[in-house]
């Protein structure tokens, strides 16, 4: 795979596969889709320092989802923090937001500082900083979206989780500046790691940990959880098409 139209077409595969199958890794996936459709339309407005190199970027990021997803498919082992995303897709436990966060959790946390590292290869890391924080923002900028519109997926969502006081993506400590500033730290980390297979180990098991915080949210969190889920009545399939929706 070398360009973004590419991994375009391989999400939309994906995206049709899990809503056939009412797969729950499909809302990631959805909102991936929405991210990578977003920067290709930057790269073809120029709104990248180095487009070209934002385009090789996002192609070996994509590459580690697709990586990740083609081996859970085929019952193999993947990366530890996508294992619990994927094992907690098997599941109708956990909210629409939850799938949505485990994903990003494990692409952004784990993926995507591998990523910037490797497309830079040997040139100073510096000089990705100012597009890492773009491609970030339009991240930032979707989830936003999927929020603000998350009622007509869960219409309990937004009255309940007034009660934790703004904490409306059961953040538990999660967030996508943290995550971002987190993911360009390890990129550098990468970067110079002299056994880069173990710095990705080391960096797994953490992403991994935080992954089941997010699905063991804690004794009152899980009760608002049970409560949510319960207005999340459509199917998979029905929650994929509103999600596709949001802008």
């Amino acid at each position: 795979m070398q360009t973004i139209d590419e991994a375009i077409i391989k999400m939309d595969a994906i995206v049709a596969h899990c809503r056939e199958q009412n797969h729950c890794a499909g809302f990631f996936a959805v909102l991936y889709r929405h991210v990578t459709i977003r920067i290709k339309q930057g790269i073809d407005k120029k709104e990248f320092e180095d487009n070209v190199r934002m385009e090789k970027l996002d192609v070996i990021f994509a590459l580690r989802f697709f990586d990740a997803y083609d081996a859970w498919m085929a019952e193999k082992p993947a990366s530890l923090c996508w294992e619990r995303a994927f094992e907690a897709s098997n599941s109708s436990n956990y909210l629409v937001m939850q799938h949505l966060l485990l994903g990003i959790n494990a692409h952004i946390n784990l993926d995507l500082g591998i990523a910037a590292a490797q497309t830079m290869g040997t040139m100073p890391m510096a000089g990705l900083k100012a597009d890492f924080d773009k491609i970030n923002e339009i991240l930032a900028s979707l989830v936003d979206g999927v929020k603000s519109n998350i009622l007509k997926v869960s219409p309990v969502f937004g009255l309940l989780t007034s009660l934790v006081r703004g904490k409306d993506e059961l953040l538990l400590n999660f967030s996508i500046g943290m995550a971002r500033d987190g993911a360009w730290k390890f990129a550098g980390e990468y970067y110079n790691a002299p056994n880069k297979e173990e710095c990705i180990a080391n960096r797994d098991i953490k992403i991994a940990q935080l992954a089941h915080h997010l699905t063991n949210p804690g004794k009152w969190l899980s009760f608002l959880v049970k409560i949510i889920r319960w207005g999340e009545y459509k199917s998979v399939g029905e929650k994929m098409k509103i999600l596709e929706r949001i802008q």
